[in-house]
């Protein structure tokens, strides 16, 4: 098993502490390993996602094997976040990627449950391409919001931007005004670092990426411009009561 394998277990034990969050399953030097982490999407009430992903000692130069069960979704959801996850590690390039995959579930099951009581106010142009972001921090929150909202009222976008244990920017929109958004996010300084010093958003991770307008269902469109999701636990027991 590769030294990075290993410090990226180290990492996620750490990462997911909570009870019964994280397990390691299985350690063998002709297997590799078997990494169980169990989350509450969208905080206390909402949907227990258990995912095992198993690596091959070869990984990450190969992906993991991956599987995901549930205790509210169904089996078909439950295989269809599977092959999502399988998708994205085939695509995602030959390094760590078990948190970027974690983050791509809540990501899904978080949108699904906003778009699941907005649909009556999309627009009925589909987008051309969901990005999914994952934001490195918000310190300066007033600055850091106001640019947001600005740029995505200038390029004509829908975003939702979920603030909890981890920072995600969903975006749907023209690819270029897409691509353009990414760009400003990078090279502009719009937050502080830990020092009080303006800085730019250089940590941003692309998490999800479609740009096949077709696949995007009304069900998954956002409103236009930009939607925060100030607590995600609330919303969390408010999507999933029922």
């Amino acid at each position: 098993m590769s030294e990075a394998a290993l410090e990226e277990v180290s990492v996620l034990s750490s990462i997911y502490c909570g009870e019964e969050e994280f397990q390691l399953v299985h350690r063998s030097g002709q297997d590799g390993l078997v990494v169980h982490i169990k989350q509450t999407v969208g905080g206390e009430g909402g949907p227990d996602i258990s995912l095992s992903f198993h690596l091959p000692p070869a990984y990450p130069s190969c992906p993991p094997g991956i599987s995901v069960t549930s205790t509210r979704l169904s089996k078909t959801q439950s295989l269809h976040i599977r092959q999502k996850l399988l998708d994205q590690a085939a695509a995602l390039p030959a390094e760590p990627m078990l948190h970027r995959l974690v983050e791509g579930v809540q990501v899904r099951v978080l949108l699904r449950s906003h778009t699941h009581t907005h649909t009556h106010t999309h627009s009925s142009t589909y987008p051309d391409r969901t990005v999914v972001l994952l934001l490195d921090h918000i310190r300066d929150r007033r600055r850091y919001i106001k640019l947001l909202e600005r740029w995505t009222h200038q390029l004509q976008l829908s975003g939702m931007l979920f603030l909890g244990r981890s920072i995600l920017l969903i975006l749907q929109g023209d690819r270029l005004q897409v691509k353009e958004f990414c760009r400003l996010l990078k090279t502009v300084k719009i937050d502080v670092d830990s020092s009080g010093k303006k800085c730019k958003e250089k940590m941003m991770k692309v998490l999800i990426e479609a740009s096949q307008a077709a696949r995007v269902k009304p069900a998954e469109r956002l409103q236009n411009g930009l939607q925060i999701q100030e607590d995600v636990q609330e919303h969390g027991k408010r999507m999933w009561k029922d």
